[in-house]
């Protein structure tokens, strides 16, 4: 099994671990003893933060600020294939632990980063995932008017820690090791990329996009007669066809006009209106039946939770273990469906310094030091 260090918190570097932690990778969680990772002391809407982005990990506590705590994380390293670290810029190279430094250890390490800005200008910036959404322009795009908008979790640090690892997977690929860096910014470039092309071409400026309805004709949220909203998309010509023969709206089919999604999107004030008023007879299991026989593109309005008790979403659910109470959450669609727990802070720390050679006796005086 491959060893990894996460010397990471809150997001972007934990998500980096716990990806590598569902493919099979031993992840070493390094935490501050007393505090721990910042997330673990999080409440409110993000109470969940350390449960979820923590799972599977062995959690070391070591003050690597102090001289016998960096002896230990050397000794760790050497036993190491990959480190991951989110810390503020600077941090690493201070404590002693750049690349440069790591690479002296372990020749063969591969050294992932992840920062708010890559190489340029704005490289020693600290930044968080929010402030990333809000400069590049996601946030303009993901709100409206006036009112930019964060998007519903922590994507930008997310997929920054999803493009960490697939280099990571790429150096192991061609057997090569190195420095890994990924920026927060340029992550979230990628992610805007679409509406910088689309302003290039059209040469305007581009509203936020729930400021409009997209691109397609039907791409809109409907009431059922029992009071429920669902979202029906329909992105084909010939699944427009199939939608007005299910809905009963056959007459929409002989007006030319409707015949292309073009036509549809400039009617929409017009066919819209009418296909509510259909739904509207119709209880939400009537509708979705019909979308399912069709094969039409839907979505039921949920909130996160609601997954708990979704009858598709509990085979993807793992179960958890976290403080002594079982919890479900998400894993990687490909993570095994088995046992999990997030570590109590230094749950780990005894075993692994006795594997690395340490006595009982000296972990004790490493304990009244304080450095674990």
């Amino acid at each position: 099994m491959k060893r990894v260090i996460e010397i990471g918190q809150i997001v972007a570097g934990p998500t980096a671990g716990l990806v590598l932690g569902d493919m099979g990778y031993e992840i070493i969680k390094i935490e501050k003893p007393g505090n721990g990772d910042v997330s673990r002391s999080l409440n409110g809407t993000s109470a969940g933060t350390f449960l979820y982005y923590n799972r599977d990990k062995k959690s070391v506590s070591l003050d690597i600020s102090k001289e016998q705590g960096k002896k230990i994380l050397r000794s760790l390293i050497k036993t190491s294939n990959i480190i991951i670290e989110n810390l503020a810029p600077g941090t690493m190279n201070r404590l002693g632990f750049s690349y440069e430094e790591c690479k002296k250890l372990k020749p063969d390490i591969i050294y992932l980063s992840i920062k708010g800005y890559m190489e340029g200008p704005y490289h020693g910036r600290k930044s968080l995932d929010y402030p990333i959404e809000i400069e590049s322009g996601l946030a303009y795009m993901t709100g409206i008017y006036g009112k930019p908008m964060r998007m519903g979790a922590s994507v930008v640090d997310m997929v920054a820690a999803i493009i960490g690892v697939s280099r990571i997977l790429q150096f192991i690929s061609e057997k090569k090791s190195g420095f890994i860096e990924i920026g927060l910014f340029e992550t979230a470039m990628f992610l805007a990329g679409q509406h910088i092309a689309t302003y290039q071409i059209e040469k305007m400026d581009l509203p936020p996009i729930n400021e409009r309805n997209f691109a397609w004709g039907i791409y809109d949220y409907f009431l059922s007669a029992d009071n429920k909203k669902i979202f029906i998309a329909v992105a084909t010509d010939a699944q427009w066809k199939d939608f007005c023969e299910a809905f009963e709206l056959t007459h929409f089919i002989d007006n030319m006009e409707l015949s292309t999604n073009a036509g549809r999107y400039k009617h929409r004030d017009t066919i819209i209106p009418e296909i509510q008023k259909v739904m509207l007879t119709m209880d939400f299991n009537g509708i979705k039946e019909k979308l399912n026989v069709h094969n039409i593109s839907y979505g039921v309005l949920n909130r996160p939770w609601d997954l708990l008790y979704d009858i598709h979403a509990e085979k993807y659910l793992l179960n958890t273990l976290y403080r002594d109470e079982d919890y479900k959450i998400p894993g990687m669609p490909f993570a095994e469906i088995k046992k999990h727990s997030a570590p109590e802070l230094g749950r780990d720390t005894e075993s692994i310094l006795l594997e690395i050679g340490y006595t009982e006796k000296e972990i004790g005086n490493l304990k009244r030091e304080m450095i674990i």
